[in-house]
């Protein structure tokens, strides 16, 4: 998985470390008077603290000129963590160059699409392809490694932070002349360039590379193959800073594990970490939990699919919030029990280490008012009590360290590539959303109690007997032979509307859509057929569909058409269908459902692929099950996804949270129940 060599987890600094789930927060100690310190390191010993993210945003404290370095109350606080057993996840401090910097090179300054320059002020203004802010940077990697590689504190390495949260899309001259080497990398001709961008159309065709420029602000819409590329290059571009930082870490500090946080959660899409996955020794998240109906199923999705980024190796929850947080339109606290629940969660999906931002809430700047483990009410605050409470119970979970979350039998294939496409401009509708057609289906499955991974199209596909594909745009001819041998195989795959569409150059697969899926689900669809906003079409399942439908026509004989439109324009035609193929099958949703609306569909599809639920029938729906497993026991994570006590049955296992509760037949509102259950040979 990783590109280095490194170890694969936390280097911790003493026996006594190892072995146990991490907890803690970013600390910024910068912020708050000397004498405070000794206040949050006593506090942090109670609350079970036991690794600390330092130096994120500290490039101006440690070197406050191009010239003068201050490590001095670096090192005094790195000294005082370790003496109270606190390890540190170092931070390289780059990402966020200081005014001086900035002052002397404003060439280093994003720009964005429009061509106006990002300004100072706030936090990330660099651009990923500047040479000016990689050589000021690795300055400043390398007197940080040279500093503390030997300090016995140091636990990671944390590659500056959250790369890509405001810069990752960068129009500057030094982002044209890097998009050229890009392009000129994976095409290596011109001529291919223009076959590939399809050039051809409205007269666009290339004669020398110095004449490519990225998609910038234009009087119509821009190639579309073009603007993927960016996306692919600007993605890219921000992977390969991460790796000179990395390269000048391994140089300095071959011992010492490298990670950087992802943000997979939400509409963050910028950045394709299946790709990035490779090049950490393991892998770090960033979660918020987003208001909404699906809030909460949002949370399990992203750690779902942070777990199979990691390969299934024990990955690190850098960044989440007690509470509040202060960058949404309205920031209300959590309930009692969602801070446990939500910590839990990720800890379900293979987490070994969970922090927050941050151990103290800051009293100035634009952060202020986000909630930290210690609220500016201070120690003696519900927050904090929950806060020790979790910590005593990652304490309690030190059984569950360095286990794998075991495999589902279904899975969900998401696609980055896919994502961006498919949401590209000048489409059948620009209200599609690719990521919230599969957080419905997840949804779906998890109000059937069947456990379902989320994965990758690079990830081996025959580990599962049920195979979701929502909106899965980009097939190239590669993955749609391996689609087609799962499917002979024995396996059972669902596609959806606006998929197998186009190639990985953005070109239609010609005669008639699905494209590269067509023969595989023996349908054949002329014309989409988008719904306008409002416009619900009903279907004999007793359900509708919102958003799309599709003009189906059956290929084959053998195709069975599981549900049709009863209303609309396409009354009488086929809305799902399903084909045999070989030992499995084919199905073809054309409409979105809806989590809800998914129900009946999911129902049969888990029929027929013979994928059930493990839990029993009254947990089945309000209960979250993630299963990791260790060598001779699996830990059952029973989480309750609503506001109400939920019957557990006869489960058998022993609670290693409530020993006294063991296999106690109720869960509790927003609770969380973990069973140990040996393994039988």
């Amino acid at each position: 998985m990783t590109a280095n060599q490194g170890p694969r987890w936390l280097r911790w600094p003493s026996e006594s470390s190892r072995g146990r789930l991490g907890f803690g927060a970013d600390y910024n100690p910068e912020q708050w008077p000397r004498e405070v310190w000794n206040d949050d390191v006593q506090a942090m010993r109670r609350a079970g603290v036991n690794i600390v993210s330092l130096a994120i945003f500290s490039w101006a404290r440690i070197q406050p000129g191009e010239d003068r370095w201050t490590f001095e109350w670096l090192d005094e606080i790195m000294d005082l963590l370790h003496a109270h057993g606190i390890a540190v996840d170092l931070a390289t401090a780059t990402a966020s160059p200081p005014p001086w910097l900035t002052a002397k090179h404003p060439e280093i300054l994003p720009v964005d699409h429009d061509g106006r320059t990002l300004w100072p002020g706030a936090r990330q203004h660099w651009r990923p392809t500047s040479p000016v802010f990689r050589q000021y940077a690795l300055r400043l990697v390398r007197a940080m490694a040279e500093r503390y590689a030997d300090h016995p504190a140091l636990a990671a390495w944390h590659v500056s932070n959250e790369l890509g949260c405001h810069n990752v899309y960068d129009y500057s001259d030094d982002a044209a002349t890097a998009f050229r080497a890009w392009l000129r990398a994976r095409y290596g001709t011109v001529d291919e360039l223009n076959r590939a961008w399809a050039t051809a159309f409205w007269s666009q065709t290339y004669g020398d590379w110095d004449e490519i420029l990225p998609p910038r602000l234009a009087a119509s819409y821009p190639n579309p193959t073009q603007q993927l590329d960016f996306k692919r290059f600007s993605s890219d571009a921000l992977k390969d800073h991460l790796r000179a930082e990395r390269a000048v870490l391994a140089e300095l500090t071959p011992g010492v594990p490298v990670t950087t946080n992802f943000m997979v959660m939400g509409e963050t899409k910028g950045m394709n970490y299946a790709d990035w996955a490779r090049e950490v020794d393991f892998v770090s998240n960033d979660h918020y939990v987003l208001p909404g109906p699906q809030a909460r199923d949002e949370l399990s999705f992203s750690a779902n699919l942070t777990g199979r980024l990691a390969g299934g190796q024990p990955w690190f929850l850098m960044e989440h919030s007690t509470s509040a947080v202060n960058w949404q339109p309205i920031n209300v606290p959590k309930r009692p029990g969602e801070l446990a629940r939500d910590s839990l969660t990720h800890v379900a999906h293979g987490a070994d280490a969970v922090c927050f931002f941050q151990w103290r809430q800051s009293a100035g700047g634009a952060e202020k008012y986000h909630s930290a483990m210690v609220p500016h009410a201070g120690t003696d605050s519900e927050v904090f009590r929950d806060v020790a409470k979790l910590g005593a119970t990652l304490e309690a979970l030190a059984p569950v360290a360095g286990t794998r979350r075991r495999r589902a039998a279904a899975a969900i294939v998401f696609d980055w590539d896919s994502w961006w496409a498919s949401e590209l401009d000048s489409h059948p509708t620009s209200r599609l959303r690719y990521r919230q057609e599969a957080l419905d289906w997840y949804s779906a499955f998890a109000n059937a109690g069947v456990r379902v991974d989320v994965i990758s199209p690079d990830d081996a596909f025959d580990h599962y007997d049920l195979l979701v594909a929502p909106i899965l745009h980009v097939v190239p001819g590669t993955l749609a032979d391996r689609l087609n041998t799962y499917v002979a195989g024995g396996g059972h795959l669902v596609a959806t509307y606006f998929s197998g569409i186009v190639d990985e150059n953005d070109h239609v697969w010609l005669g008639g859509y699905p494209g590269a899926l067509r023969e595989l689900l023996g349908i054949r669809i002329e014309e989409f057929g988008p719904l306008l906003d409002g416009v619900r079409v009903d279907l004999d399942l007793g359900v509708s569909g919102t958003l799309w439908s599709d003009r189906i026509d059956v290929a084959t004989d053998d195709v069975k058409v599981v549900a049709r439109y009863t209303s609309g324009d396409y009354t009488g035609r086929p809305a799902v269908t399903t084909r045999p193929v070989g030992a499995g099958s084919a199905s073809y949703v054309s409409t979105r459902l809806g989590r809800d609306g998914l129900a009946p569909v999911l129902a049969a599809l888990l029929d027929v692929s013979g994928v059930r639920s493990e839990l029993p029938p009254a947990a089945a729906g309000s209960v979250e099950l993630t299963i990791r497993t260790g060598d001779d026991a699996d830990y059952w994570f029973l989480i309750n996804r609503t506001d109400d006590s939920v019957e557990l049955g006869d489960l058998e296992g022993e609670d290693i949270l409530a020993p006294s509760l063991a296999a106690g037949p109720t869960l509790a509102p927003r609770g969380v129940r973990v069973l140990r259950r040996p393994r039988r040979a």
